[in-house]
């Protein structure tokens, strides 16, 4: 290995045995249960292959605004090269992508959005994340580099206050924006997995401009709200949000009391474990005996690897130079070290979306 100690040989198992072998596919090609199993294979591994093509061309229908405008109406081709301003040959090559890709569809002449493509431009936050991509784009554009040295990205610049520098007015903005843009659908599954019958009071660590906050507030009219964020973040929150505001860093301020129950929504992820564990103990701190804690963020499979969260997510906050994405077991492991009980992990609905921890402060001895 170049670079490295050499590494002896060691057996690899049958079924990568077979694969290795040029003659087995060669015979494969003539069998035909093997075959289909061939082509299957075949087509997933070419999926691989043209991934960073498909994401590319998914930039360039949200940068030149050609869902959109379909959203909008039914538009042809010259319509569309006028709006685009991009010329006929290289816009029916974008179309043509865009349909195999099964987000639009032509029909007599006028192109249309497919149930894909409306959901697209529907769904809060995925026009924004696609744009925000750049970013990691960028970092990723020497991969061998990235993974081996650890370079500087542009996300850990996007990211500033995960390095508990703060965060002057524009990346405070800037940041909460682009999260509250993307909340609806973490809050509607958090939601639909956490009992908050009990609590009186809900505490939202790092809840940014109160998405997350607005949504518990329509399922739980009756519940009391707190935020608790950066000074300057908690300073842009709506005036129409229904929760008490409390400035501060929980880096370096305590928490405020009063909450029997306390939410971290995307924010363990964000953060080294040793940031992880001094938030978990004075979450542990703030709460009354038996207080709930819910936790809800994207998490690794662990010893089953998710095709969504151990690929998009663990690259993304290896990007962010700080934090990694836990698995649920990593993340309950740190639950117990701080001394919360009843840990829950229910099955996420949608893990590229978010998953979700319940767990409580240790009841008072009797």
């Amino acid at each position: 290995m170049d670079g490295g100690h050499p590494v002896a040989p060691r057996p690899q198992s049958p079924w990568v045995r077979l694969a290795l072998s040029q003659r087995f596919h060669k015979l494969a090609a003539r069998i035909p249960l093997l075959r289909r199993f061939a082509r299957a294979e075949g087509d997933a591994l070419f999926d691989l292959v043209q991934g960073f093509v498909k994401s590319q061309v998914l930039m360039a229908l949200v940068d030149l605004g050609v869902l959109e405008s379909l959203s909008q109406t039914p538009l042809d081709t010259a319509e569309l090269c006028h709006l685009t301003r991009v010329p006929p040959q290289r816009l029916a090559v974008l179309l043509q992508a865009a349909t195999a890709l099964r987000l639009v569809t032509q029909r007599r002449a006028l192109w249309h959005l497919t149930p894909r493509g409306a959901a697209f431009v529907t769904v809060p936050g995925l026009v924004q994340m696609v744009s925000h991509h750049r970013a990691l784009y960028a970092d990723l554009a020497e991969p061998g580099t990235f993974f081996r040295d650890a370079p500087a990205t542009r996300l850990a610049a996007f990211w500033p206050y995960v390095f508990g520098a703060g965060l002057a007015d524009p990346d405070a903005q800037r940041y909460s924006r682009l999260m509250a843009e993307s909340q609806a659908l973490v809050a509607a599954d958090t939601l639909a997995q956490v009992d908050l019958s009990r609590a009186s009071r809900l505490m939202d660590i790092g809840g940014g401009h109160g998405a997350f906050l607005d949504a518990v507030a329509q399922a739980h009219p009756g519940l009391g709200l707190m935020l608790f964020d950066l000074p300057q973040v908690v300073a842009g929150a709506p005036a129409t949000l229904q929760a008490s505001r409390h400035p501060g860093s929980f880096r370096t301020d305590p928490l405020p009391l009063g909450a029997d129950a306390i939410s971290l929504i995307r924010v363990l992820y964000d953060h080294s474990d040793a940031t992880v564990r001094a938030l978990l103990a004075k979450v542990h701190d703030a709460l009354p005996p038996g207080g709930l804690l819910v936790i809800s963020e994207p998490m690794s499979g662990g010893a089953r690897p998710d095709p969504a969260t151990d690929v998009y997510f663990a690259v993304y906050t290896m990007a962010m130079q700080t934090g990694r994405t836990r698995s649920a077991a990593e993340i309950s492991a740190l639950l117990t070290e701080a001394g919360f009980t009843a840990i829950a992990t229910p099955r996420p609905a949608r893990p590229f979306v978010t998953g979700v921890i319940t767990a409580r402060r240790t009841q008072a001895s009797l």
